[in-house]
């Protein structure tokens, strides 16, 4: 059995073994001096509530009447949504690796999929640590190695099947095999990227989000330290495979789930004829799969939306919400079959556009709730925003990310004009891309080929019409088009040629600024 060990500042007061998991995390936490509460605290708690591959749109208060998202729409009612909130490279570890760091894609240098560097000058985890909270990370990280802190004090970790280190075990894993050895926590048989959706075939406390929100509610209800908390709580799904229990399955059985959005521009992603594997990343797989599919992906994030209802009423029961900063966001989205399209890495909204809510206690700021900011944000801008809630002061130039509070609070004269996406070459070599937005229009430059595409999203936020054929869109074209230039002009060739946008056949998956020069 696995031993938790307190960093100094939390010695244990009697030896205790402990199995991570339910049961472990009342020890970890049981070790300190208990203060009666912490809504006195100079500084709030800060509450990370993360999930994997949540799409914007499937959320009650983003206006889809169908998801079942309760929880997650009291923070939005409570607090503010930013309906332009974006990832910048719309894969796991890059989204963490911005989310880790508040930098832009060029400045921490991951343009795609690759492995979050072993140490930034500046981490969110680590900077809250010394600045006197105790902190804490739940679930999924997927960072490497597998076991780096970047500065937590501790992380209880679930990373699915993925195995990157030599002999790593995932503290879920290792819980799972402990709680029933004669089962196997794959038994639903669908794969880590998978289009198939079913109901989860064990018991529902053995499922992964059961566990991750059991560990974070143990944790709450035990604390008793007296430094405020910096708590990351990381679900691993909606993230494929689409596996939530029976009943959440069921919940969607009768449901009018949205169809597919299918632009008149997206029969080259159709593959007809083609034999699909389970992981495609593109293909018409039809309407019954579709609606299957996103069945037990909407499942998905209602079972995360019930872990995290759970998760705030601890926080009520123990007097702290109204001592707790809480924001939520995920890494990406998720296509679900858009534009003949699956999984993620793409420039489409369902792929790009994430959630952004938070909620703030009372006496930290004055601010009108159940507002909702259209300024262009992206996961850059949480690490500023926990600094400013923590009154940790850092200069300007430290982070490509601002202060959401900012916007929140309306003494902003003026935020950025666009955010930037992208991503290196990604399942096939016509993956390849960059693209700005300012949350009313999109363009697109596909980096292999120079093709140009153009959507008003105010007019089709599906993403249905592109428009950068229309001659009535020429100098908009023109203008966004100007604008990438631009942007890209401090990384020179091959981003930008003689004045122009290059084209880029070959990966480019580090820029010069990623950390150490090995990228193994």
């Amino acid at each position: 059995m696995p031993e938790f060990s307190f960093p100094s500042s939390h010695k244990m007061t009697r030896r205790r073994v402990l199995r991570l998991g339910v049961g472990g995390v009342a020890a970890l936490a049981s070790g300190v001096r208990h203060e009666k509460t912490l809504a006195g605290a100079a500084r709030p708690n800060i509450l990370l509530l993360m999930s994997d591959q949540h799409r914007a749109d499937c959320l009650g208060s983003d206006g889809n009447r169908v998801i079942r998202t309760p929880n997650l729409d009291r923070l939005a009612r409570e607090g503010a949504r930013f309906r332009s909130a974006y990832s910048s490279v719309p894969s796991c570890t890059p989204a963490r690796s911005a989310l880790l760091t508040g930098l832009s894609p060029w400045n921490h240098g991951m343009l795609g999929y690759g492995r979050v560097a072993n140490e930034y000058r500046h981490e969110m985890p680590r900077m809250l640590r010394e600045a006197g909270y105790y902190t804490l990370g739940i679930g999924k990280m997927h960072w490497y190695p597998q076991r780096n802190l970047h500065g937590f004090h501790k992380t209880i970790l679930d990373e699915s099947g993925r195995v990157e280190t030599p002999g790593f075990v995932s503290d879920y894993r290792q819980w799972f095999h402990e709680q029933e050895p004669a089962l196997d926590p794959d038994a639903t048989g669908i794969g880590w990227n998978d289009y198939q959706a079913k109901p989860y075939v064990l018991p529902a406390r053995l499922h992964p989000t059961q566990w991750t929100g059991d560990t974070a509610v143990r944790f709450l209800e035990e604390y008793q330290g007296t430094e405020p908390f910096f708590l990351k709580v990381s679900f691993a799904r909606p993230h494929s495979p689409y596996d939530p229990p029976e009943r959440f399955f069921k919940m969607y059985e009768d449901a009018d789930i949205p169809k597919a959005a299918v632009g008149d521009w997206a029969e080259r992603n159709a593959e007809r004829g083609k034999k699909l594997a389970p992981d495609t990343w593109r293909g018409d797989l039809g309407a019954g799969q579709v609606r299957r599919s996103r069945q037990g992906y909407y499942g998905a994030v209602s079972f995360v939306d019930e872990q995290i209802g759970r998760i705030l009423s601890v926080l009520e029961k123990r007097g702290w919400l109204e001592s707790t900063f809480i924001l939520y966001a995920s890494d990406h989205g998720d296509m679900t079959g858009d534009q003949h399209l699956w999984r993620k890495t793409y420039a489409y909204q369902a792929s790009s556009r994430i959630p952004m809510l938070v909620r703030w206690p009372d006496k930290l700021l004055d601010a009108r709730r159940g507002q909702v900011s259209s300024f262009p944000v992206e996961l850059r801008d949480v690490l500023p925003t926990f600094l400013g809630v923590a009154s940790v002061a850092f200069a300007e130039n430290s982070f490509d990310g601002r202060n959401l509070l900012s916007l929140v609070s309306g003494k902003t004269p003026a935020w950025r004009e666009f955010i930037d996406l992208e991503h290196d070459l990604s399942y096939d070599r016509s993956n390849h891309w960059n693209a700005l937005t300012d949350g009313k229009f999109k363009y697109i430059f596909h980096a292999l080929n120079g093709e140009e595409q153009l959507f008003d999203l105010q007019t089709d936020p599906m993403e249905l019409h592109d428009l950068a054929g229309s001659p009535g869109h020429r100098e908009t074209l023109s203008f966004w088009r100007d604008r990438m230039i631009r942007h890209l002009s401090e990384r020179g060739t091959p981003f930008v040629v003689d004045g122009r946008l290059g084209l880029r056949p070959e990966a480019h998956l580090y820029s010069p600024n990623y950390p150490g020069t090995s990228n193994e």
